[in-house]
């Protein structure tokens, strides 16, 4: 492995791009460090006036049929966690690298910029760009802000290239990811008297049991896709907040939810039953109650990466790697939204979705060896193509 990719590395581990936090800085670390070598960089602000940035740039002919290198730069909170060192600091295991990041995913990321000097070495015929996002772990909400501006101000790519951690085989198909937050209302009163209010946690736990029985419909009956596990669409509660004190009834409760879809599936497996439950309920309870209500809001709609064979991602990497075997994935990442901006997409990049999220997370040193001779099997093949 290249020592400066190592050398990048360390510089990204260290900034703190937890996603609650800022990643200007390292936005504008990267965009310096292209700058350096004569590359125009476009920094594409969070439209929402938040501190957060996608960065776009192009090596080779600004053209439209290029090769999207695309990473997030955010990571995943360390609270709690038992690190047995500091995780903003990269630590060299041997055969190892640790730290927040490494895996998922600023490994993949420096191992592009690293190589930015041999792709400058000889003129490029199909252009490659990087596409580096912000907000993934929250939802791939940076990434739609940037597609937005390809076809207008940038240039139409053909191919993208996600590198999430696959262990460097060939992800061609992923569940999409929906998270919702539904809000239920009640009445307030003594805890004395339950029967004049409405308890708004009580009612939560209502429409969450219909929730846990409509699922588990799904769960026996489908649609099923073996490929992944589970092998079917998944729900989960994620967080319950309501009331304000033991004496007093509820007037409030939320919840927030997701659903992974497997490719084909959709939200509505579980929204459409759900709607029926809602309204049926209501109409019983605004009898006495008139405030009552129970709403549910989405929040994030990720979309699944849907399978495209003999794509001209899939036949990419496979002439590039020789490997034929594809493989499924259980996690989002953004190639789905790639893909509906119109191109083929494929996730490929160093280390194991076992490592990411975890305390002394860790990308082998031999992954970042093979994603590196990939890059380079590919920047060949951007000179005679």
């Amino acid at each position: 492995m290249a020592s400066s990719t190592i050398a990048i590395l360390e510089r990204l581990i260290a900034f703190d791009t937890v996603s609650a936090r800022s990643n200007l800085a390292l936005i504008r670390w990267i965009g310096d460090y292209l700058a350096e070598l004569g590359i125009a960089v476009e920094i594409i602000p969070a439209p929402d006036g938040q501190p957060k940035a996608n960065l776009w740039a192009t090596i080779g002919p600004v053209r439209d049929g290029g090769i999207v290198l695309s990473g997030h730069t955010d990571v995943v909170p360390v609270d709690g966690q038992p690190w047995s060192s500091d995780p903003f600091q990269l630590r060299d295991g041997g055969a190892r690298l640790y730290g927040r990041g490494t895996c998922d995913m600023k490994g993949f990321i420096a191992i592009c910029l690293a190589l930015v000097p041999e792709m400058l070495a000889q003129p490029l015929r199909t252009p490659l760009h990087f596409a580096f996002s912000y907000d993934e772990e929250l939802g791939c909400l940076g990434a739609p802000h940037l597609l937005a501006a390809i076809g207008q101000r940038l240039p139409r790519p053909r191919i993208a290239i996600i590198g999430e951690p696959t262990g460097m085989k060939l992800g061609i198909r992923h569940k999409g990811v929906y998270s919702f937050a539904t809000e239920v209302t009640g009445k307030d009163g003594h805890s004395s008297q339950p029967g004049r209010g409405l308890n708004a946690i009580a009612l939560a736990a209502e429409v969450i049991g219909e929730m846990n029985r409509i699922y588990a419909g799904i769960v026996s009956d489908g649609p099923f896709d073996r490929t992944f596990d589970p092998p079917h669409s998944s729900f989960n509660l994620g967080t319950i907040e309501g009331g304000t004190a033991v004496n007093i009834i509820a007037r409030q409760c939320r919840f927030l939810w997701d659903f992974r879809a497997i490719p084909g599936g959709h939200p509505d497996q579980i929204l459409k039953p759900l709607a029926e439950f809602v309204a049926q309920r209501l109409d019983s309870l605004r009898k006495s109650c008139p405030e009552a209500d129970i709403v549910t809001i989405p929040r994030v709609a990720g979309p699944a990466l849907v399978e495209e064979h003999d794509s001209a991602a899939e036949a990419l990497l496979k002439h590039l790697t020789g490997v034929n075997e594809t493989v499924s994935l259980p996690y989002a990442t953004e190639a789905g939204q790639f893909q509906e901006a119109g191109m083929s997409a494929i996730v490929c990049g160093p280390g194991h979705i076992a490592q990411a999220h975890q305390p002394d997370e860790f990308v082998d040193k031999d992954q970042m060896q093979a994603c590196e001779a990939l890059m380079r099997r590919l920047i060949g093949w951007a000179r005679e193509n």
